[in-house]
């Protein structure tokens, strides 16, 4: 079989995948079956269900030329992504070797994130080669609840706090979910329409800036050909960015409207550790997203990444900048990342600077600027020079995770660590 997706990709052999998300189960199951339905040629439908996890088990569904092949498996160690990893991915493989099958729709549980799927098509390897070799991502579909989404986008709440969850270490909130889902969707798909038409103008206008480069249609009447047809070429298709890549995809517009606006602060200065600590504060409230990477003054060889979704904000580390590497070691980052370092290099520091990227939906993202902006470091403390920077408090705790099968040279941050890992 020879398959093009759309947006430019060579044609190859390998079978289109399409992944749907979305938190609302019984749309997300009504957006895939239409997909599964409406997709050319043979669809099969892969679905985990994870509401038996606190049991131990994932409910497993196939369907294929209307059959459906039910059943059950054991959690691996207690570990959900680890689970998935083991029989989602050969189960993949497996699906793209049917005869007949031309298409697969993998129909995803609220618990689980596409982007950690994607990056483990492309990373971890089953019986010594990774499932991008079989599979390719034609589309990341988001189910939307124009009702909901926003007041999940930035609620406070926990999975827990929902009485879901992936295991006992699963720490996520509903709007990290809820941000991750539409974030890495290609297209939006939405339910039925907010009763409050406020509500709904201003829940498109976050969508329009949180993942600019999708194509959205209503799941009433979905025309599945049509809605592949309209995704950008500049859409993600599952490509996974590091920390070092772009904190925003395709053009969102940049002028306020109905109370939403994007704050993009940049600045070449380090961060006062201890001032900027106290200032991510105003990140947090009335806060749909935040992105970026930071320098902080204690630590210069260092980048700090900073994400946040509705009251939740993780801290990271991002790697090295690469003004702190000989440059016999740069070849080790991907040449998107050498070539926009070479083009904003500064005569002083390098590739390090301030990209923070925040998205507001009833916050000023003024005073958000001015916060940030008073947390560098004054005239006076840069000049002290680095021997007193390194003197400074530093509040933050960075560590990494070794639960991962990443390669170093190609992501500086694994997302399959968020989904209810090791």
């Amino acid at each position: 079989m020879e398959t093009g997706a759309p947006g430019g990709r060579s044609t190859d052999q390998r079978t289109p995948l399409i992944v749907v998300c979305g938190l609302d189960q019984d749309q997300t199951a009504a957006t895939a079956e239409t997909v599964r339905a409406g997709a050319p040629g043979t669809t099969a439908l892969l679905h985990h269900d994870l509401h038996r996890v606190g049991d131990g088990f994932l409910d497993k569904r196939v369907r294929h030329r209307d059959r459906d092949i039910d059943s059950t498996v054991e959690l691996v160690h207690g570990c959900v992504s680890c689970t998935l990893r083991e029989d989602l991915l050969p189960e993949l493989r497996r699906l793209s070797a049917t005869p007949g099958v031309e298409h697969i729709v993998l129909h995803l549980d609220p618990l689980v994130e596409p982007e950690a799927i994607c990056w483990s098509l492309q990373q971890v390897p089953v019986d010594g080669r990774t499932v991008d070799e079989d599979v390719v991502v034609h589309a990341v579909l988001n189910a939307v609840d124009g009702a909901r989404w926003l007041a999940d986008a930035s609620s406070e709440d926990t999975l827990a706090d929902r009485g879901l969850g992936g295991g006992t270490d699963d720490e996520r909130t509903i709007a990290q979910l809820a941000v991750g889902h539409a974030e890495f969707a290609d297209a939006i798909v939405f339910g039925p329409a907010a009763e409050d038409g406020w509500t709904e103008v201003r829940t498109r206008e976050v969508l329009r800036r949180l993942a600019p480069a999708t194509a959205w249609t209503q799941l009433d009447g979905l025309d599945v050909a049509d809605l592949l047809a309209r995704i950008p070429d500049n859409a993600r298709r599952g490509d996974v960015d590091g920390a070092h890549g772009p904190l925003l995809r395709g053009q969102p517009p940049m002028e306020p409207d109905s109370g939403v606006e994007v704050l993009l602060f940049e600045d070449r200065r380090p961060f006062h550790p201890q001032r900027l600590h106290e200032a991510l504060d105003a990140l947090l409230d009335g806060v749909v997203r935040t992105r970026g990477r930071a320098w902080i003054a204690s630590r210069p060889d260092s980048a700090l990444w900073l994400e946040s979704a509705g009251g939740g904000l993780a801290v990271g580390d991002a790697g090295p900048w690469l003004a702190a590497l000989p440059e016999q070691e740069w070849t080790q980052f991907a040449d998107e990342r050498r070539l926009r370092a070479s083009l904003q290099w500064d005569e002083h520091y390098g590739d390090r600077a301030q990209e923070i990227v925040v998205i507001t939906h009833d916050a000023d993202a003024a005073e958000i600027s001015r916060r940030l902006r008073a947390a560098l470091l004054t005239d006076e403390e840069l000049a002290a020079g680095r021997d007193v920077w390194a003197q400074h408090q530093d509040p933050f705790e960075w560590h990494s995770d070794d639960c991962s099968d990443e390669d170093p040279a190609d992501a500086d941050l694994d997302p399959a660590r968020g989904s209810g890992g090791c």
